[in-house]
């Protein structure tokens, strides 16, 4: 008789010491953006006691964001909220025509 494995888990988002999907990636990113940035600072002849606060203190906001992001809109609702704060509140007609006029196009009257 043949075993064959189940795969319980490939929907699930992907979960990194409670970062899930995207924010890995954002964390990811921001990281090497904050690397490139120490290294420009310091060959412009920064000192390190201004270089090294900056940048620890911004990678400390970097992880803090992220982790509070994750938490608090979890895999999709980051997008989902972007969206809906593109919607309008309301619309406003001044007159029906509008309505009339797709109603006499859409069936022909």
């Amino acid at each position: 008789m043949s075993v064959y494995q189940i795969n319980k888990g490939v929907s699930k988002p992907i979960v990194f010491k409670g970062l899930k999907a995207q924010y890995i990636a954002y964390l990811a990113i921001g990281l090497v953006v904050l690397l490139i940035a120490f290294a420009i600072l310091y060959i412009c002849g920064l000192s390190l006691w201004i270089i090294l606060p900056l940048i620890l203190g911004l990678g400390s906001a970097l992880f803090f964001l992220a982790f509070r992001l994750s938490h608090r809109f979890g895999e999709h609702g980051l997008s989902k909220f972007f969206a809906r704060k593109q919607l309008p509140e309301f619309l406003v007609f001044r007159s029906r025509q509008v309505f009339i006029k797709l109603k006499e196009r859409n069936y022909g009257n």
